[in-house]
């Protein structure tokens, strides 16, 4: 039997958080879509991922690559169109792409769902397809079907370039929950022993910390509060060996919390953990590159 989430579960997630209101752009956003295939591959057509820009044979300079550095998915937007002004749906050459990591395919992605009232959050954690025995860092999206009244996950970075190359057999609209470990069940799982923080993390940082920090990004993008990747704050700061207690029993609540948000906890749940310790919430208010403020949370 399924069972439904409740529509203020879901409302809440249609709602456009800080970093994810592109209303400024109405207009540029009037005649797309809302079929999340055709969604993807928009996406896909705007952004070029910098681990990947080489099977395009496009260079990254370094006023693209400051592009990384923009948190608000309307400053991605406004980039997108100075590179090429033409409508969204046409696809960009890659050399006119916005430099861009998953984080940036999976924000522009729930900012265009929300949009369009469509219930959509950003998830942080280690996909299992980029590499043998190896648990890579990495974001994607879960927008509600009511359809198949379930969460769906999505990865929008998937092209059919990478799908080849990396010889991924499923759909990326539809990515089996055994391809993908949210930071709160990689926590759970190597907690408990039965996998090696050592296969989980990325580049060189791998282990407890990198997996600790893909915790609280969670349970941030559940809060719909969707920081830079390499944004660190809070609890992601002390080296794991000074971590005390009191602290690793509050990191094992947060995986509880976020593991059991692919079910039916209530927002009010994940709200509250955030708001509880002040470790868990980046500072606020958020600065841009030039120290303006992005935004603040009410008190």
């Amino acid at each position: 039997m399924t069972r439904l989430l409740p529509s203020t579960y879901t409302g809440t997630y249609a709602q456009v958080g800080p970093l994810t209101d592109l209303s400024m752009y109405h207009a540029h956003l009037a005649h797309l879509p809302n079929d999340i295939a055709d969604l993807c591959r928009i996406i896909q057509g705007l952004l070029v991922h910098v681990f990947w820009h080489g099977l395009d044979a496009s260079p990254l300079t370094g006023d693209r690559k400051r592009a990384l550095q923009m948190r608000p998915a309307a400053a991605k937007l406004a980039a997108i169109l100075a590179l090429d002004d033409r409508p969204l749906m046409i696809a960009r050459p890659p050399e006119r792409r916005l430099a861009a990591t998953s984080r940036d395919y999976s924000l522009l992605l729930v900012a265009l769902l929300r949009h369009q009232g469509i219930p959509t959050r950003v998830r942080c954690g280690f996909a299992t397809f980029f590499a043998p025995r190896r648990y890579e860092e990495h974001w994607m999206v879960e927008y509600w079907s009511d359809d198949d009244h379930r969460w769906v996950l999505v990865d929008p970075q998937m092209d059919d370039t990478q799908r080849a190359a990396l010889s991924v057999a499923f759909d990326p609209l539809d990515v089996p929950r055994s391809r993908f470990l949210s930071g709160g069940a990689a926590w759970q799982r190597c907690r408990s022993g039965s996998l090696d923080p050592a296969l989980f993390g990325s580049l060189e940082n791998r282990g407890m910390h990198a997996i600790r920090c893909t915790l609280i990004h969670d349970l941030a993008t559940l809060n719909r509060i969707e920081m830079l990747p390499w944004d660190r704050w809070g609890l992601m700061l002390p080296p794991d060996e000074m971590l005390r207690d009191a602290d690793i029993t509050l990191l094992d609540t947060v995986a509880h919390v976020t593991v059991g948000a692919l079910a039916t906890p209530s927002p009010e749940a994940v709200a509250a953990l955030f708001a509880s310790d002040a470790r868990l919430r980046p500072p606020l208010p958020v600065e841009s590159m030039n120290g303006e403020a992005l935004f603040d949370l009410p008190a």
